[in-house]
């Protein structure tokens, strides 16, 4: 067991292959559709993706990495706009590789982030971080461009 309690964050959780990935943004930033977006888009080049939590994500630090679990209520749950809360295929966890930040509405993400721009520190675990706008292809390539690029602890 870990030393401290869960954080339940405003977050969604995915895994892109073997990598976790904590997406977190204010209401209607797009988690939900980036998500499902992401989640498409690894599945349709034969990669693996799955939902791991939708909106509620409970992170867990434990032996050095951030572990990341739906909330029981909602597991397995994702909110499509338009047709309510569907059931997909889930993970019951993942550890996370890297969290994306999404941009609120009428921001823009940095152009040339600053070093202490590109990481972000969770339950005092320190992890890559992307800032960007909501879901769309451009999001879904820059995520997988940065994917690429970071590597697992």
């Amino acid at each position: 067991m870990s030393a401290k309690a869960p954080s339940h964050l405003h977050a969604n959780a995915l895994l892109l292959g073997e990598k976790g990935l904590l997406l977190r943004g204010p209401s209607g930033s797009g988690k939900s559709a980036l998500t499902l977006d992401l989640i498409s888009h690894y599945q349709a080049r034969g990669d693996f993706a799955r939902l791991v939590g939708d909106d509620r994500v409970a992170v867990d630090a434990q032996n050095g990495r951030l572990v990341a679990r739906p909330h029981p209520a909602i597991a397995g749950m994702i909110e499509v706009r338009g047709l309510g809360l569907m059931r997909v295929p889930f993970e019951r966890a993942c550890v996370l590789s890297a969290i994306v930040d999404l941009c609120g509405a009428g921001e823009k993400p940095p152009r040339y982030p600053g070093e202490d721009e590109k990481t972000a520190l969770v339950q005092k675990i320190k992890l890559p971080r992307l800032v960007t706008e909501g879901c769309g292809s451009a999001s879904v390539g820059r995520i997988g461009f940065f994917l690429q690029r970071i590597t697992t602890n």
